[in-house]
């Protein structure tokens, strides 16, 4: 008795453990083990009863009956129960693995199109420098072919000159044949001198044909290098966005700079400053646009950026391509642009505020990773007499040098370029007017190219910092801007 009421607990709770938890994969297994180990003590409980009661003289088979009965329907109940959470658990575990297969197929999948994908452009990338090699040697044996017609071509207008003095000496001989009868051997030589002509001019004409030819041949290798190059240029520019700026590095010690009196950044006691600084020593702490009269001049309007602890007179500022730094030398001269975005000081302004003593010139530059490069210079500027000559001294900086340093650099633009040393017209062909030295790659006003530009053409007149032994920098913005060498002069 006392077994078959211990299995008919351990029965029960079992049943309403089942009926109260959720059923997961790890309790179903020990519920399955839990009946399957309970149910025969129930059995044999039950027939330790039913004997007991028999030997008692009670009716065994009416309670032995529905004692079974009671006994078997909460154990169906409970084994029924318990496979439906089985069954529940399984639909739910085949689910989630039929996801994580599914997951791991397009992952797959993907991986593989990534792969694919890359090994075509490393073809491609090694076809196009097999080409490229190949049109180089092509060019170089042209060049060679040129050579030697040029050389042939120069042998003829020798020849064709001595011919030509030769057919003067025959007009002589004409002319004196017309008055007196020429002899047989004369008429000889005159015959046998046409002869010779007429061979030479076929010679000429021949040489002519064949030069025009290599013309044609040169021009079509000419196209098909500036198509390979348009390709090979698209890469690098891609390249060139990739790498940013680099680290921090160790700065040259600075060139010493010749310095004049400083007299500049006085605050007038009429109110009218002669730069920006004197407008921050006069209590201004704002960045903004505000109105200054250097010594000398008429007052006009600058932009002033406060940092530092003082406050800088900017002379340039690009930051989106919105306005054509493409202008005039008029333009330069007087100034372009919006103040509040971007603009071109004018060169005759600045060189009104320069001349009051030495100033600093500070360029600030950003890549199109957004990172933040400058360089500073100690400079002077010379006047509308000398076309704005600037000379340079770099005095600290986060970037190699990419300008000429004591030299003499004059402004040039497009319609009034200056002589740098060579035929080659910078501002016609970079864009932009600048300080141009040898038509160096470095012009701060050149056009605004953005990394989805492409060709050797447009990256050449781009926004870019080169520096002479380092490769392009290419600029998302730029700003230039000066205050004076000497802050002790303010006070």
């Amino acid at each position: 008795t006392q077994n078959s009421h211990r299995a008919k607990t351990v029965s029960r709770k079992s049943l309403c453990i089942l009926n109260n938890q959720k059923v997961s994969g790890a309790e179903n297994m020990k519920t399955i083990l839990v009946f399957l180990f309970i149910a025969p003590l129930a059995l044999s409980a039950r027939a330790e009863k039913d004997y007991s009661s028999i030997d008692s003289g009670a009716s065994p088979e009416t309670k032995s009956r529905f004692a079974m009965l009671d006994d078997v329907r909460i154990l169906a109940n409970g084994l029924l129960q318990l496979g439906h959470g089985l069954k529940d658990f399984v639909h739910k575990t085949k689910g989630q693995m039929n996801d994580i297969f599914q997951k791991l197929y397009i992952f797959d999948r993907s991986f593989y199109e990534l792969s694919l994908q890359t090994s075509e452009i490393k073809e491609e990338e090694e076809q196009l420098r097999q080409t490229t090699a190949r049109l180089q040697i092509n060019n170089e044996e042209i060049k060679n072919l040129s050579q030697e017609m040029n050389s042939k071509i120069e042998d003829l207008i020798q020849n064709k000159i001595q011919l030509q003095e030769k057919v003067w000496g025959l007009e002589d001989k004409v002319t004196k044949l017309a008055i007196i009868q020429p002899s047989m051997q004369e008429t000889n030589e005159i015959s046998s001198l046409k002869a010779f002509v007429e061979q030479q001019d076929n010679h000429i004409k021949q040489l002519l044909k064949i030069v025009e030819d290599q013309h044609v041949q040169l021009d079509r290798q000419h196209n098909q290098i500036m198509e390979l190059e348009d390709k090979l240029n698209h890469i690098e520019l891609q390249e060139l966005v990739e790498n940013s700026f680099p680290g921090e590095q160790t700065e040259p010690e600075a060139i010493p700079f010749p310095v004049r009196n400083a007299t500049a950044g006085t605050y007038k006691p009429d109110g009218a400053a002669s730069d920006c600084t004197a407008l921050y020593n006069s209590g201004v702490r704002s960045s903004g646009v505000y109105t200054i009269k250097p010594n000398g001049s008429e007052a006009f309007d600058v932009y002033c950026e406060m940092k530092f602890g003082s406050s800088w007179t900017v002379i340039q500022n690009r930051v989106d391509g919105s306005l054509d730094f493409n202008q005039t030398w008029d333009a330069y001269t007087n100034g372009f642009g919006d103040l509040n975005e971007e603009f071109w000081l004018g060169l005759n302004k600045t060189y009104s505020i320069t001349k009051q003593g030495d100033y600093i010139l500070r360029i600030e530059l950003q890549d199109w990773k957004e990172n933040r490069r400058y360089i500073e210079y100690a400079f002077s500027l010379g006047g509308p007499d000398t076309d704005y000559t600037l000379q340079l001294s770099r005095i600290s900086g986060s970037i190699p040098n990419a300008l000429p340093e004591q030299t003499e650099l004059r402004f040039s633009t497009a319609d009034r370029d200056v002589d740098v040393g060579n035929d080659f017209n910078c501002p016609e062909n970079y864009l932009g007017g600048w300080w141009h030295s040898e038509c160096e790659e470095t012009n701060l006003n050149g056009k605004y190219v953005t990394p989805r530009s492409r060709g050797r053409l447009d990256r050449r007149k781009g926004l870019y910092w080169k520096p002479k032994k380092g490769r392009y920098y290419l600029l998302k913005s730029t700003k230039i801007m000066i205050h004076p060498t000497d802050l002790r002069s303010f006070d």
